[in-house]
């Protein structure tokens, strides 16, 4: 490797970052001239990486959490040799269509692990990439699985309540190949640490059985070192460093040197303190030449790895290739078909999340990288059945205990899924989602093909009472962009969606399941009909259609109920369910026309709100359902309070004939 003196790789970061933001005319210098250092310290003597080969499975992973502070993360790449990470988009920082965008957005194939800024989701992403880590090498041995992963963390990414969580959890589970790289600067966009924050730091990590060590954020050696016995470290490790904010700026350490607009009095100021007489956007040949040695640096280590995945006996080797490839095995679906069909056949009602727990159960059996996991709602969602717990003691463990933690869970099944070789699901109950919905939210930007399970799903929860029953939860789901919500009506529902869940690759999903029973409603098999999102389940009979009632989930059988006495009152009635809104959004216009008939009364029933509802019934079509917050009391005494009943759902197909 080139001899170059590693203050100088640092601040090659320093000033193409502070060139990026001064063309840019905003962006935020403090992180990236503060952290300098410490990222020269992993990068060059720590990370394995192989920039040639920015997907190479074992490498270790790197997320900057604290996102704001992004041409960080931008430099390091480029400098480092990633081929798509040129000079070029590094002085389109911020411009529409850059890879520079203004917080990291993923791209493997560039070195951007995840997409963060949020603060908080992306230390815990890394804690599911570690869990991830941890689950294969139990799998696959430290030859071919032995990695670590390692966050640049923020202040605020420790403030926020998610950050708690991580710590306690990733220290109780000792994911000992996980370390933070705390820059510790005092200051926030507010001002100085101390005017919301007066915790002991190290104190809250060795509380919860970290190892903690505390350095010189500037010394770039001190720093590796610290690495070095965090690596040796069984336990997961946070290394203080204590930095200047926007160090060698006119106003490092200061309010200002977070976000504050850099202008070319500041950039000029700053290349007279750190002896950095280049032009903007250049770095000398020596320091460029000694970064993308760097960049090289794990190459033998590259081929050697290659050599034992070659080497592995053929049937290891092609559990691994479609493990790392994400392919689920062959047959996956023998056990959905048998199930469905079984089913149809016998009529099978039972509560709904029971039945996901059975479906659940079945695909874990077929897909043996399938992870699950609740926040201590194991025996309320009996989604674990056989599963032995993931724990600091069983590696091979495939279900998370996550405590009282949904937060946390959301963000590292994120964080599971970025790392490839695992099928990660988690399941709450609906109302809750709110806890999990900046990760579900994160999911859906980044396109991870994360399974999102949910129960207890409306006022049929019964007598937990109007806290723990969701009204608004679908429709807020339902405005996620790149989320499918799939609410199956019945069992064979049921398997219909879980098989369009694991097949679906370019985002998450969420799948909601009731309390209460699902009473049967198909008992065709032939065809995965949810697939279209919509579909006509009931057809009129007795003339044309006069009436469509459209449902999903257990509010179907009571569509079906209305039918029955609507056309035994002489009027053609269809039933449509509705598993997923946004399937059928993406059928043609004339299968959607087909399927609403529009010039027919139509009229929804859902046991939520009505939002949303009317772009397939119509601004003056009818609904049934919810208009406030539930009540306490048996689920069939709320349904009839509520007025969610096949009379009422009868009456309003009447009023509009």
């Amino acid at each position: 490797m080139t001899s170059v003196d590693p203050r100088r790789m640092a601040n090659a970061i320093r000033f193409l970052s502070m060139d990026a933001i001064e063309r840019a005319g905003e962006g935020h210098p403090g992180t990236p001239l503060g952290a300098a250092d410490i990222v020269t310290a992993l990068f060059t003597r720590h990370l394995k990486f192989n920039a040639a080969d920015p997907l190479w499975f074992d490498r270790d992973r790197f997320v900057q959490s604290n996102g704001h502070g992004s041409m960080l993360i931008y430099s390091l790449l480029h400098l480092a040799g990633y081929a798509k990470m040129t000079l070029e988009e590094i002085k389109r920082f911020r411009v529409l269509g850059s890879h520079c965008a203004g917080h990291p957005e993923i791209d493997q194939a560039c070195g951007i692990e995840v997409t963060t800024g949020l603060l908080g989701q992306g230390i815990a992403n890394a804690a599911g990439m570690a869990l991830a880590e941890a689950f294969l090498n139990s799998r696959f041995g430290d030859g071919i699985v032995d990695h670590h992963t390692y966050a640049l963390v923020g202040d605020g990414c420790l403030q926020e309540g998610v950050g708690q969580e991580v710590i306690s959890l990733a220290g109780h589970l000792r994911l000992g190949k996980l370390v933070f790289l705390w820059d510790d600067n005092r200051i926030t966009d507010d001002g100085a640490i101390d005017l919301a924050l007066s915790d002991d730091m190290p104190a809250r990590f060795r509380a919860s059985h970290w190892h903690v060590q505390e350095v010189d954020g500037h010394d770039i050696g001190a720093v590796a070192s610290a690495i070095a016995a965090a690596k040796r470290d069984p336990r997961p490790s946070m290394i203080a460093c204590t930095t200047a904010i926007g160090r060698g700026l006119p106003h490092e350490a200061t309010r200002a040197a977070h976000s504050a607009r850099l202008f070319k009095e500041h950039t000029d100021a700053a290349r007279r303190t750190l002896d950095w007489p280049h032009p903007p956007f250049e770095t000398p040949a020596d320091v460029l030449q000694a970064w993308r040695d760097a960049g090289r640096r794990a190459v033998p280590e590259h081929a050697a790895w290659q050599a034992r995945v070659a080497a592995l006996p053929p049937e290891k080797r092609r559990e691994f290739d479609r493990l790392r490839e994400g392919r689920l095995p062959d047959g996956w679906k023998d056990a959905l078909a048998t199930y469905k069909r079984r089913a149809a056949e016998s009529g099978h009602s039972d509560h709904g999340y029971k039945i996901s727990g059975d479906i659940a159960d079945l695909l874990a059996e077929a897909i043996p990288e399938m992870l699950s996991g609740a926040p201590d709602l194991e025996g309320a969602t009996l989604h674990k059945r056989g599963l032995p717990a993931f724990t600091a003691d069983d590696r091979a463990g495939r279900y998370v205990h996550y405590g009282v933690r949904e937060h946390v869970m959301g963000s590292m099944l994120n964080g599971m899924a970025a790392h490839g070789g695992v099928v990660p699901s988690g399941i709450t109950y609906l109302v809750f989602s709110d806890y999990e919905r900046p990760a579900i939210r994160m999911a859906a930007l980044m396109g991870l093909p994360v399974k999102f399970v949910f129960s207890h799903d409306s006022i049929g929860i019964g007598t937990n009472g109007p806290t723990h029953q969701p009204v608004e939860f679908l429709a807020a789901l339902r405005a996620i962009p790149n989320l499918l919500v799939l609410r199956p009506a019945d069992a064979v529902e049921a398997a219909e969606c879980w098989e369009i869940a694991m097949e679906h690759r370019s985002g998450p999903v969420a799948l909601v399941f009731s309390r209460q029973p699902l009473e049967a409603a198909r008992r065709d098999t032939d065809t995965n009909r949810c697939r279209r999102g919509a579909y006509v389940l009931a057809k009129a009979e007795g003339g044309p259609r006069r009436a469509t009632l459209l449902a999903t989930g257990s509010e179907v059988a009571i569509a079906l109920e209305a039918r029955a006495l609507l056309q035994a009152g002489g009027i053609p009635t269809a039933v449509v369910s509705m598993p997923c809104w946004e399937l059928f959004e993406r059928q043609d216009a004339a299968y959607r026309a087909q399927v609403i008939d529009r010039g027919t009364a139509r009229v929804a029933v859902e046991a939520a709100v009505r939002q949303g509802w009317d772009r397939w019934i119509g601004e003056d079509g009818g609904f049934v359902g919810m208009d406030g917050f539930g009540a306490s009391g048996p689920a069939p005494d709320l349904y009839a309070h509520f007025g969610i009943t096949a009379a009422r759902v009868a009456a309003q197909v009447r009023e509009r004939l």
